[in-house]
């Protein structure tokens, strides 16, 4: 099997606790589902492995010359305004020959608070 051309990678804080990210795992599975032809994969700002950095050069060295960053950020705060710009300037420096873009933030997707918002409307419901 050959490697995609183009990867997406699903950038999230990180935290201290190993199964933290066992939801974004999930997340990057059902991804990878829908998407065969590209490289999915998770990278982390802080706190786990991998770096973001350090996904975009193990992608670069397997071919990959399109990344597609998707924050898994509930918000445009500070990370995603002032540490992602500069993290992806640096990948751009580091290789040229990879286009990186950014999208906005997973939670400011119309699609993804409605369907928080239902979830949360369900949880309070009377039972059946």
């Amino acid at each position: 099997m050959t490697t995609p051309t183009k990867a997406l990678v699903l950038f999230a804080h990180g935290a201290r606790a190993a199964s933290w990210a066992a939801p974004f795992e999930r997340l990057r599975a059902l991804v990878a589902q829908q998407r065969p032809d590209c490289a999915v994969s998770l990278a982390f700002l802080e706190l786990m492995t991998p770096s973001l950095p350090d996904e975009a050069a193990r992608l670069a060295a397997l071919g990959v010359r399109e990344l597609v960053v998707v924050p898994i950020f509930l918000g445009q705060g500070g990370h995603l305004l002032r540490d992602l710009p500069r993290i992806v300037d640096a990948l751009r420096a580091a290789w040229p020959q990879l286009q990186v873009e950014t999208v906005p933030a997973v939670g400011e997707d119309p699609g993804v608070l409605a369907a928080m918002a239902a979830y949360c409307a369900a949880a309070s419901a009377p039972a059946p």
